[in-house]
């Protein structure tokens, strides 16, 4: 799975655009919220087949923390949660995607 659609390459899955966006931040070496994002579910994403590029940040979930905290201040807690979740959203719908 070279970009974030389901097997058939048809359409998106949710949250598609932040796995999308992280691994070509990734593969570029530029740290940014998606592709640390991208970085702390890396191990689930690669077993979904997610060419998923090594991360330079030794705990990409404490900087990505850093990250929101720098941009949103107070609310950099929900934005973390969030973009867990939108991670989470698209490595379920990979998942059944798979198995159809």
């Amino acid at each position: 799975m070279r970009n974030a659609t389901d097997p058939d390459g048809r359409a998106p899955l949710p949250g598609a655009e932040i796995v999308n966006a992280g691994v070509s931040d990734l593969a570029a070496n530029r740290e940014s919220i998606e592709g640390l994002a991208v970085a702390m579910a890396a191990g689930r994403l690669r077993d979904l087949g997610v060419d998923v590029p090594p991360c330079p940040a030794a705990r990409p979930s404490h900087r990505l923390y850093e990250l929101l905290g720098e941009r949103d201040g107070r609310s950099a807690h929900s934005h973390y949660n969030a973009l867990a979740g939108r991670i989470i959203s698209f490595a379920h719908a990979a998942e059944h995607a798979r198995r159809r």
